[in-house]
């Protein structure tokens, strides 16, 4: 199943972006990654769609929200106060977890967007 994204572009320092995965409503976890220039891909944000518990990154919090559009069947990643180290490769990705907990960065995600690029 392919999950399609959408919003990413070029934005100054301090500014938003949002972006948007659209998917398959089989789902009850998503997950937004990003991947930097010679590092590791690393986990943003995760929602649950159990009971809509979230989770941040350290680097993500206050600053990010995750939520779940359920009539859109999207998933939205909403970025203020946007930072040159926020600059990466973006991708959302969606699994079925056993429970809202076990929604996080570490889950086994099934499937993956085609990634949309961010550049601060």
């Amino acid at each position: 199943v392919q999950l399609v994204e959408s919003g990413g572009g070029s934005v100054q320092t301090g500014g938003s972006l949002r972006l948007s995965c659209a998917g398959s409503s089989g789902y009850n976890c998503w997950g937004w990654f990003r991947q930097a220039p010679g590092q590791e891909r690393k986990g943003v944000a995760t929602i649950s769609t159990r009971d809509g518990g979230t989770y941040y990154a350290d680097s993500a919090k206050g600053r990010f929200a995750i939520s779940r559009d359920s009539a859109k069947n999207t998933v939205d990643l909403q970025m203020n106060s946007l930072k040159p180290e926020d600059t990466a490769t973006y991708y959302c990705a969606a699994a079925v977890a056993p429970y809202s907990r076990a929604c996080r960065p570490d889950m086994d995600y099934r499937d993956w967007g085609q990634r949309t690029q961010v550049t601060v």
